[in-house]
Parts: C-alpha cells; sequence; structure tokens
C-alpha cells in the first residue's frame, strides 16, 4: 500500500482543514516545500498536494508555492484544485506535474475525463471524489451534488480511469480513523485502485486500509500531529 503524505495550500502556507471547513484553518508552515522536503527525506514515494484556494476559485491560486515544491523534491507529485480545463492539466504537467486530480470537473463531465484520458493516458489522471453522507461534494467542498459517490466511481472506472482518492469530509482532519466501510464499500464496487483519506490517525487504521485492499491511503494531519512516523509507516507499508 502506497502512502501519499499531503500538502495543502492556502493562502501560500501549508494548512489542514477540519472537515473541509476553510474557516476551520491551522497553519502547520510558512513553507511548504520544507514540508516537502522533509517528507521526501522521511522516505516518501510520492507527495499529495492540494491547491485549497484553486478548489474554491476553479482556477490554479498557489502556482508559486507549488513550483517551489517541485523544485525542491525529486519524487513524482500529484495536484487537484482548480483543474477545469486541458489547458490548465497541459500546464501542470509542463512544470514538472506527475499527475492531476480531477474533482469537480469529473462531477460536471464525463466527457470532460473522455477527453483527458484521450489525451494524457490513465497514468496521469486521478479522480477525486468527496463524499459528504454517501454524496460527492464539489466546488472546494462547499457544494453537495446529486450523485452518489459510489456510482460516480463506477462511472469514472467505466470510462478507463485506474485512480481514484476516495475521501470522507466528515472524517477529514478529525484524526478519528477512517470511514471503513465506505471505503470498503467503494473497493468493492471498483475493485483496484481506491486511494483511501480522511481521518487517519494510526499505525492500526492504516492497517485496517490495507486489509480492506486500498491501494492507498493519503497521510495529512497525522503526520503534521505526529500521531504517525512517516519513516515507520513508509518501512511498514511500502515493503509490503
Amino acid at each position: 500500500m502506497r502512502l501519499y503524505p499531503a500538502i495543502d495550500i492556502k493562502n501560500g502556507q501549508c494548512v489542514r482543514l477540519r472537515q473541509g471547513v476553510f474557516q476551520d484553518t491551522t497553519v502547520y508552515s510558512e513553507e511548504p516545500h520544507c514540508i516537502a522536503r522533509q517528507f521526501e527525506a522521511d522516505g516518501a514515494e510520492y507527495l499529495h498536494v492540494v491547491d485549497l484556494d484553486g478548489a474554491l476559485r476553479g482556477m490554479g491560486v498557489n502556482e508559486e508555492a507549488v513550483a517551489k515544491i517541485l523544485e525542491t523534491v525529486h519524487i513524482p507529485v500529484e495536484i487537484g484544485g482548480g483543474i477545469r480545463t486541458v489547458r490548465d492539466m497541459e500546464h501542470l504537467f509542463d512544470i514538472g506535474i506527475t499527475r492531476v486530480i480531477l474533482g469537480t470537473r469529473a462531477v460536471e463531465s464525463a466527457v470532460f475525463v473522455k477527453e483527458a484520458l484521450q489525451r494524457f493516458g490513465a497514468d496521469r489522471i486521478v479522480i477525486g471524489i468527496d463524499a459528504k453522507d454517501g454524496m460527492a461534494v464539489v466546488h472546494g467542498w462547499e457544494t453537495v451534488s446529486s450523485i452518489e459517490a459510489v456510482k460516480l466511481a463506477m462511472q469514472m472506472k467505466e470510462l478507463g480511469i485506474k485512480n481514484i482518492i476516495y475521501t470522507d469530509i466528515a472524517k477529514d482532519g478529525m484524526l478519528a480513523g477512517p470511514n471503513l466501510s465506505q471505503t470498503q464499500r467503494m473497493i468493492a464496487a471498483v475493485g483496484s485502485g481506491i486511494i483511501a483519506s480522511g481521518g487517519i490517525s494510526s499505525l492500526e487504521d492504516l492497517e485496517a486500509l490495507a486489509r480492506i485492499g486500498s491501494e492507498g491511503a493519503v497521510l495529512g494531519k497525522a503526520l503534521y500531529e505526529k500521531k504517525v512516523d512517516l519513516k515507520s509507516a513508509v518501512a511498514r507499508f511500502h515493503a509490503a
């Protein structure tokens, strides 16, 4: 199971939210690239970056901070937040992003996802499904859509998407454990390629996700609050 240390960027700073509420923010660093460097030093094989301001505004906002991360580390970086057009994707690939995460745009248009897959290939596109009470949420977690998260995942898999990041918003930033039942339901519906996100607070949580077949796990607040030691987690799960 691959671990994805997360760097969420708001106003150029590395932050964490609680349950996706933008007003409930904790700043962990003024320099996200320094966090990225430490994650790489601790053995991370991939970084998960989110432009929170971009997710709200529907366009990239924190490009300076993202560019500095890319200049600092040598491991692959995926990014989500505000990616709405093919041109957005091309630009991110040009500056060194390995793969992009489509969220709102995927909910709005399966045609766009299909076009993106044809243009860039399934290895460069991840679908981010953020859910509240089982329904997909869009526009920076501000709007609940009319489509069930599991149904959206099935649609994306049918289009040819390989990897889906599933986040339970109620769990995100709460350090109360992931939503194992919903994650397992997602895995049962679509098979491989589900990356779990939200609520992970311990190695035991990671063990539980591995047992139900998660391809990976996004680690955020658990790292910043020292609940999980990244070096130990990488040694345990990447070796497995």
